[in-house]
């Protein structure tokens, strides 16, 4: 596991007081990966809180290699902690929708998302990820950390393609 600046650097390296990042977050420079609405307490604009892949690659990084029910073999997996973006947000739901570019939807318990896991993998094997290869975004879990990361409510939540995250109360 590697590990990049946490979010009280972020707020650093942006130049942003904790008063700033509670009123209005950067807007992202390259093309928007990620759309976070809903219950927020941040913004980037227009209530809503946009990711690029600059934005996403100076939070914290989590790394690790697994299995899947989708690919052949082991995967290396290189993302931001789904936790982490969520707090950066202000989510203040009990819940969060997440949403794939195809509309595909599921929903997640904020209560069982783990510090660390799961992440938002925008790296695998060290490439960024296509469209036609479950990219740019991908939910995973390290599936092979634990049996209870191997089962359909997980798998299900393992969203690709991820495009938006809504925070519903």
């Amino acid at each position: 596991m590697s590990i990049k600046p946490t979010l009280c650097a972020l707020s650093l390296i942006l130049g942003l007081t904790s008063e700033g990042l509670a009123e209005q977050l950067p807007v992202p420079k390259g093309d928007v990966l990620l759309t976070l609405s809903g219950a927020l307490t941040h913004e980037t604009a227009d209530g809503v809180v946009t990711l690029d892949r600059a934005l996403l690659e100076v939070m914290e990084t989590v790394e690790f290699t697994t299995s899947t029910i989708w690919m052949e073999g082991e995967v290396t997996f290189t993302g931001v902690p789904l936790r982490d973006v969520l707090d950066y947000a202000g989510a203040q739901g009990e819940e969060i929708s997440a949403v794939a570019l195809n509309d595909y939807k599921i929903e997640i318990p904020v209560s069982e998302i783990e510090e660390d896991t799961p992440i938002i993998a925008y790296l695998m094997n060290g490439e960024p990820m296509s469209r036609r290869n479950k990219g740019p975004l991908w939910i995973v879990y390290n599936y092979d950390s634990d049996a209870k990361y191997r089962s359909e409510v997980i798998y299900s939540r393992s969203i690709w393609q991820l495009d938006r995250i809504v925070s519903n109360n």
